[in-house]
Parts: C-alpha cells; sequence; structure tokens
C-alpha cells in the first residue's frame, strides 16, 4: 500500500476529458488546476478549435478561452464536483490509497484533485480527469461478480483491508455518488448500478428503496428501471443507469449536472436550496419547462408519501447538451427510516417551510404553474395508485410481513403526511 502523501505530493491539475453527444470516445476539453485555495478551468485551445466543442455547462463554464474561477461561494466549479466520489467512493479510496491506516485518515483528509484522479474512470455523467493531456488510460477494474463485489462491500464496511482482486473489483465504482455501498455492472447492453444492503441496516433499506421507485412508476413519473437480484444470500438493487447507451463496440456517455449545480451551490450551502428556485431555473433553461414543472412536482409529493426526505439537491439532475437542460429520470427514491410522525424534506419547498406535508406542497402549487385543482387531481392520483399498486409491488419484492408493517403507514403514507 502506498503511504499517506505529504501535502506536497497531492496533485496540483488534472486535464478533463469529455464524451461529445453520440462519441464513444473522449476527447481532451481543458484543464482544471490550483490557484491558492480554489481549482479553476481553462478550456484547451484544441477543444476550442473544434467544431462540435460544447462547454460543460454555459452557466459555470462558458465555452471561451481562459482562466475561469468558481462561481461565488465555491472552491470548484460544481459541475465537475459532480463527477466526484461522494462519501462511499472516498471510503473506498482511502481504504485503498491507506490499508490498515484507514482509520487515522479523515476523508477530508484528501483534497478534490485527489479523489478525481483516484477515482474510477466510469463515472456519472460525461466527463473523466486525467493526469496526461496525450493519452486516455481508464481506469478500469477486472469484471466481478456481485458475490464477490458484496463482499468487498462488507470489508470496507467493517474496516478491513481488502484483498488485492476485490480491491480492484470494487474500485470501478468508486466514483459513483451516495454514502451507501455500491457498485458498477454491466449485462449485455445495460450498465447498472448495483446498491448491496448493509449489516447496521435496522430494516431492509434495498427492498425498501425498490419498492418506493416500483411505487414512483406506478404513479405515472419518469423513473429510472429498476430490479432486485440476490448476492451471497443477501438482496441487491440493480438501477438501471440513464446516462449510458450502447453504441457499436463501445458506450456514448451523456452529461449531466446535478440540483446542487443548477442551483450554485455545493455541500455547504445545500440547506438553502429549494424548489422554488429549482422551479425558476426549469421556467428559464429547461426543455418542455410546462411538463418539467408537473414531474417535479409529482416527485415532491411521491418523495412525502412514500417518507423519503432525503430529496437533497444532488438527487435532482439534469442532461445537457450544450445548449438546453432535460430532466433525468427520477433514481434514490427511498424511504428513511423516523422515530415519530414529524419530519421534513431536504430541499425547501415554499418559503422557508419544508414539513413533509401535502398542505405544504399544496401552496406551492403555483411555483409549479399549477392551479389547485391541478395539484389536488395529482395527489388523490397518486394516494389512490400507491393504495392499489402496494400489494402488488410488496409481493414482487417478496416483503416479509414485518418489514410491510414497518414500511406501510409509517413511511409509505405516514399520517403526517395528511395532516391540515
Amino acid at each position: 500500500m502506498s503511504s499517506e502523501p505529504r501535502p506536497d505530493q497531492a496533485p496540483d491539475q488534472a486535464y478533463v476529458w469529455i464524451w461529445l453527444p453520440g462519441a464513444t470516445e473522449p476527447v481532451v476539453a481543458g484543464l482544471l488546476a490550483r490557484d491558492g485555495g480554489e481549482l479553476v478551468f481553462n478550456y484547451g485551445r484544441s477543444y476550442l478549435a473544434r467544431d462540435n466543442a460544447m462547454s460543460i455547462y454555459t452557466p459555470e463554464l462558458p465555452l471561451r478561452p481562459g482562466i475561469q474561477r468558481p462561481l461565488p461561494g465555491l472552491n470548484m466549479p460544481s459541475c465537475l464536483r459532480d463527477a466526484a466520489p461522494d462519501a462511499w467512493g472516498r471510503r473506498v479510496i482511502i481504504n485503498r490509497r491507506f490499508g490498515a491506516r484507514r482509520d487515522q485518515i479523515d476523508v477530508d483528509q484528501l483534497d478534490e484533485l485527489t479523489y478525481l484522479l483516484d477515482s474510477g474512470s466510469d463515472r456519472i455523467g460525461a466527463l473523466d480527469f486525467q493526469a496526461s493531456a496525450l493519452a486516455y488510460v481508464p481506469r478500469e477494474a477486472r469484471a466481478a461478480s456481485l458475490d464477490e463485489l458484496m463482499q468487498a462491500a462488507d470489508l470496507v464496511q467493517h474496516g478491513e483491508t481488502l484483498p488485492p482482486a476485490l480491491e480492484q473489483a470494487l474500485f470501478h465504482g468508486s466514483s459513483i455518488g451516495g454514502a451507501r455501498p455500491k457498485a458498477l455492472i454491466r449485462e449485455g447492453d445495460k450498465s447498472y448500478i448495483a446498491k448491496f444492503s448493509s449489516p447496521s441496516d435496522v430494516f431492509n433499506v434495498v427492498k425498501g428503496e425498490y419498492v418506493a421507485m416500483r411505487l414512483a412508476s406506478r404513479v405515472g413519473l419518469d423513473v429510472a428501471p429498476v430490479r432486485l437480484t440476490r448476492a451471497a444470500g443477501r438482496d441487491v438493487l440493480l438501477v438501471e443507469r440513464f446516462d449510458r447507451r450502447p453504441a457499436g463496440d463501445g458506450w456514448t456517455r451523456r452529461a449531466m449536472v446535478s440540483g446542487l449545480t443548477l442551483l450554485g451551490l455545493d455541500e455547504r450551502m445545500a440547506r438553502y436550496a429549494s424548489y422554488e428556485d429549482l422551479c425558476t431555473l426549469i421556467r428559464h433553461g429547461f426543455a418542455d419547462p410546462g411538463a418539467t414543472l408537473r414531474e417535479v412536482f409529482g416527485r415532491l409529493v411521491l418523495n412525502i408519501l412514500a417518507g423519503n426526505n432525503d430529496d437533497h439537491a444532488r438527487n435532482h439532475a439534469a442532461f445537457w447538451d450544450g445548449d438546453r437542460l432535460r430532466l433525468t429520470p427520477a433514481y434514490d427514491i427511498c424511504p428513511q427510516g423516523r422515530a415519530g410522525n414529524e419530519t421534513s424534506q431536504a430541499m425547501l419547498i415554499v418559503g422557508a417551510e419544508r414539513m413533509s406535508r401535502l398542505a405544504v406542497c399544496r401552496r406551492a402549487a403555483v411555483n409549479f404553474q399549477l392551479t389547485q385543482a391541478q395539484a389536488n387531481a395529482i395527489i388523490d392520483h397518486q394516494v389512490g395508485a400507491i393504495h392499489e399498486a402496494w400489494p402488488e409491488i410488496c409481493d414482487e419484492a417478496q416483503l416479509s410481513e414485518v418489514d410491510r408493517g414497518l414500511m406501510w403507514r409509517r413511511q409509505i403514507l405516514n399520517p403526517y403526511a395528511f395532516e391540515e
């Protein structure tokens, strides 16, 4: 294992590579470099000269020469931070770099450039990061079974050193966001994020997310397809990726930005993220804003009815084509544990209100360009559809009676949602 790097060993720069629309191979877009306490970006001259060059994200990094600094309050361009690993990936990288000394290392002890260059190349969206501008060398891992990936995830969660083979298998998915254990797999012409159960789970979180995602689909929302499987005697949720498409012998990648980037925020400012501001952005920057606003309102209602209060801005995203934004399918809809009835959403809903009540959604309807009658119709439809689909989807998931009891009227259709 490598020893802990001294501060002067931390990388000072990383070349940003991008998959342009329809391409199966990346090209160099520019350089991300350290400048004091900030990471600044500069498009390459050869990239700017391309006929098909597009901005990584125009509101942050417009297609022009010269050094571009982060927006006020940010340490690096948020559209590039979107491609960095989150809590789970950082744990994998720390385990990989420091081995037995990993418990002495804080995740913030390594900087963003290190995480970008140390994580796997098959990250969300259409970007990757390399030490060289001349040759693209993907950081990939050997193919591994779900059983092996589950075993590797368990070892990381228990703070144990990974054998080299398992280390390489899990490394491939280290760039994927989120805090829970996960990995990347491919089956034929499909690419999936595999989400694993954790030994510390109080209830079956994997099946809970499956149920919530399927309920979201049944009420008519645009949702990433999911299916359940088993590995090492435990449940695994497979979420089909919507940022990848097979093309001949390769794969195309769709550029994406998170809701946090859309709102010009980072994790330190995430508590200020609001559906009101998101609605304003949708009205002015999205293709088909009317339908998009209705979809986002439906997702907000479903999150409340399904007990998912983890609807933070990174759990919203949009495709970017260099000109306009389009909402991605919904993902990461997972019922959250709660001790009592009262709870609140991660994003502000209207004004300073974020309480997980349908009454708050109704007050916010005007921001989504909906009348009260239209908002009520969406809510009534979802409540009825959830009642109708619940037994069938629980059977699909082979959810135990105990887990059904833990979810129904506690997470799913909790009475608090209907107060006022």
